[in-house]
């Protein structure tokens, strides 16, 4: 069974830093995709980042591109999403997600059917 917890959420002010992870455990495979999605109050939930496990190539959406970076500790089957120079409008609920597509590009429009808890993040200017 697919499990998914996340950690690091928290307040920080405008241009600070936050590392979310999320532990993963149950996968049976070597190749799948997982990526942090968020959801604000009020607005629907969107991609923010992706990552093949296994190799291939990140998506990133563009309101955070050269601010976050999302990577994986393989062997602790982890993922982390370090987040830099954050802004208020980052605020959201943040949640790790995963499917079994095992191809080189996670689609932030794939059915991503694991799903963790979420983890709070607030931004305040």
């Amino acid at each position: 069974q697919v499990q998914l917890v996340e950690s690091g959420g928290g307040s920080v002010q405008a241009g600070g830093s936050l590392r979310l992870s999320c532990a993963a455990s149950g996968f049976t495979r070597s190749r799948y995709c997982m990526g942090w999605f968020r959801q604000a109050p009020g607005k629907e939930r969107e991609a923010v980042a992706t990552f093949p496990i296994g190799g291939g190539t990140t998506y990133y959406a563009d309101s955070v591109k050269g601010r976050f970076t999302i990577s994986t500790d393989n062997a602790k089957n982890t993922l982390y999403l370090q987040m830099n120079s954050l802004k208020p409008e980052d605020t959201a609920m943040y949640y790790c997600a995963a499917n079994s597509f095992s191809g080189a590009y996670c689609s932030p429009h794939f059915n991503y059917n694991y799903w963790g808890q979420g983890t709070q993040v607030t931004v305040s200017s």
